[in-house]
């Protein structure tokens, strides 16, 4: 009985830290050089997002900065078709977080809104601004971009890792570009995932 009452115990301790872990908070990279930030990105994976699901390749975002001190985005991507589409919209950082940045794509007249702004979180950044970790803090959207089409596989891995000890579920995390140093046994169900779904 005794046994019994310490392996339940021991269940919930675990069960108990587990859902610490989960519930940490997503945090940001304390600085973001936008002039660095700026310019052409490829998607290298994400979480499932409804407005991507035309998107079947050539996944990429392009970011400009502007005079009034806003971002312009453009996300576009090559779709089941073979077309191609894209989407124009503006960011804004968050005053006092500087990787922390608002996205809206409704058009300028409706700005005023709340609701139509997103979060757009760096989560991690290369030192040389090579690749980076988006997210959100309610864990619901998640990007690894790259300035080159294709990323080193350990690196993958690493930057994986690092968005489940924020507590992110990668289960259903669609791998659109190739891995390098990646076995072809492996990579092919990649690459297979990216057409199922398909912006940053």
């Amino acid at each position: 009985m005794r046994t019994t009452i310490l392996t339940l115990l021991l269940c919930c301790a675990g069960l108990v830290a587990a859902g610490a872990r989960a519930a940490q908070p997503v945090t940001s990279v304390e600085q973001l050089d936008l002039s660095r930030y700026a310019g052409h990105w490829h998607e290298i994976a994400r979480l499932p997002v409804s407005y991507q699901r035309r998107c079947a390749s050539d996944i990429t975002a392009h970011y400009t900065l502007r005079s009034d001190g806003t971002i312009g985005v453009r996300n576009a991507c090559r779709t089941k078709d073979g077309e191609t589409a894209a989407v124009d919209g503006v960011a804004r950082q968050v005053e006092g977080h500087p990787a922390r940045l608002q996205v809206r794509f409704a058009p300028d007249w409706l700005g005023w809104l709340p609701l139509v702004w997103a979060d757009y979180w760096v989560l991690a950044l290369d030192p040389d601004y090579q690749w980076s970790l988006v997210g959100e803090p309610d864990r619901k959207y998640l990007w690894i971009l790259a300035r080159s089409p294709s990323m080193d596989a350990a690196l993958f891995a690493s930057l994986k890792q690092r968005a489940e000890e924020m507590g992110y579920d990668l289960s259903d995390l669609v791998v659109d570009a190739q891995l390098l140093g990646e076995p072809d046994s492996e990579s092919e169900p990649a690459a297979e995932a990216g057409g199922h779904e398909a912006t940053p």
